[in-house]
């Protein structure tokens, strides 16, 4: 009986056993999350709707009505052209981590690979994300959105005065030797060079606006003035459009921060919540600061605050608490106010609707105070022991990262100006660009 007990529980234990290593073989295995892919699916239109059409009504409406498509055509055209480098060869350079190694600083630390190349390997099947939750499509799509509005925010401080050739031309060598690289370098794992040195950049403090806003400050300074500025008035033609694409970036907002946690979880609603205090409180001190200075305060100026609060908290995202969203929303709204006008009338330069002012100096000082206050002690979520050590780290990567995008972008910028030239001339510029260089008016009366 003894013996006929155990060759059945061996009988048994044959027919169980394989049955339970599938089913932990199928446990193992990665399983989409539809809240998570709901969610970034979500967050990438967001991002999107970012640029068109918010960014295009927020800078169309600021530059002169002569001038307003060509403003909105720079922004589509930089859209079509760098979603298709973006699937080409763009990310896999930002994000292919073939030859890279923690700690060991190489080729591969600052430029991707090619393994990613026309999207190779990427099927419907492929997931991505912390624990690989969602389709990596989604993802290329996403982290897509984001190449794509960083060199549309260049726009703005060249506006009104480059030839849109030579706009084309710029943006495509200047996504793929300046944008994709920074990328690579913060946010692709490590081995990654910035990413190694500890830099926080939750959402593209670093990447997408100190990147965007010194490229745009090098811009205009290689292209030169508008003809009569600045004692000229070049008024924004309508307001309107500006405080309706700043409106549309508030909300479009929410997708680039949150929709970073790559997750519908606990860090993308902190950072949903700590996007919507620092915006309003740099709302509100561009708002005080500028009736203090100028006695009233304007309707530009309260959309700029807008934009500079976004941009400040963008690094800071994932790591600072409500508190410290609070405190580095005021400084953006007041910094970037005087930098904006009063630094900028002191050396000179015309970056015509202040790429810089908003977007250089606001990610500059975001991503300086996100080393403060990710800190516990200051409430915030990081892992932050030692302030200043990540001061001096953040630091590090805000001048890696001006020095870098400022000589790139000269060169660029001088080669072609050498080889196809970059600004169009005065009788084109006294027309307008939309009927010289399109032959199309905004306004038709």
């Amino acid at each position: 009986m003894t013996l006929r007990k155990f060759a059945g529980l061996g009988a048994l234990l044959s027919i169980v056993m394989p049955s339970l290593a599938l089913a932990a073989d199928e446990v193992a295995a990665p399983v989409l999350n539809s809240g998570d892919t709901a969610w970034m699916l979500t967050s990438t239109a967001l991002v999107l709707f970012m640029t068109i059409p918010g960014l295009a009504l927020f800078y169309g409406g600021m530059v002169r009505s002569k001038n307003i498509l060509s403003v909105m055509m720079q922004c589509f055209a930089i859209t079509g052209l760098i979603s298709v480098l973006w699937v080409i060869y763009g990310y896999s350079i930002a994000f292919d981590t073939t030859g890279m190694e923690q700690g060991v600083v190489n080729f591969n630390s600052f430029f991707g690979g090619m393994g990613k190349a026309f999207l190779a390997g990427i099927t419907p099947a492929s997931l991505t994300g912390p624990a690989a939750l969602f389709p990596e499509a989604v993802f290329v799509t996403f982290q897509m959105t984001f190449a794509i509005i960083t060199p549309a925010l260049i726009v703005g401080a060249f506006a009104e005065r480059m030839k849109f050739s030579a706009m084309l031309v710029f943006m495509g060598i200047w996504f793929t030797l300046v944008y994709a690289p920074i990328a690579h370098m913060v946010w692709s794992g490590n081995g990654g060079l910035m990413w190694d040195w500890g830099v926080l950049d939750f959402a593209g403090g670093t990447v997408v606006h100190i990147n965007a806003g010194v490229a745009g400050l090098v811009a205009c300074l290689v292209l030169g003035k508008r003809k009569g500025f600045p004692t000229t008035p070049m008024a924004p033609h309508n307001l309107g459009y500006t405080l309706m694409g700043a409106a549309m970036l508030w909300v479009g907002w929410f997708g680039f921060n949150a929709g970073s946690a790559a997750a519908a979880n606990g860090t993308a609603g902190m950072a949903m919540l700590v996007t919507q205090i620092a915006t309003a409180a740099a709302a509100l001190g561009w708002m005080f600061a500028e009736w203090v200075t100028h006695g009233k305060p304007s309707a530009l100026g309260i959309a700029s605050g807008v934009v500079a609060g976004l941009v400040a908290i963008t690094p800071a995202a994932g790591t600072v608490g409500p508190m410290g969203a609070l405190v580095i929303g005021l400084a953006a709204g007041v910094v970037c106010f005087f930098c904006a006008t009063t630094l900028k009338r002191k050396l000179g330069y015309d970056d015509s609707l202040d790429a810089f002012g908003v977007h250089g100096i606001g990610g500059i000082l975001g991503a300086i105070l996100t080393g403060v206050f990710a800190a516990p002690s200051l409430g915030g979520f990081g892992t932050v022991t030692d302030i200043a050590a990540q001061v001096w780290i953040q630091c590090k990567g805000v001048g890696f990262t001006v020095i870098y995008t400022a000589i790139a972008t000269y060169i660029i910028l001088k080669v072609l100006d050498m080889v196809m030239g970059l600004r169009i001339n005065e009788e084109e510029e006294a027309v307008g660009i939309d009927l010289a260089l399109h032959n199309e008016r905004g306004y038709n009366l």
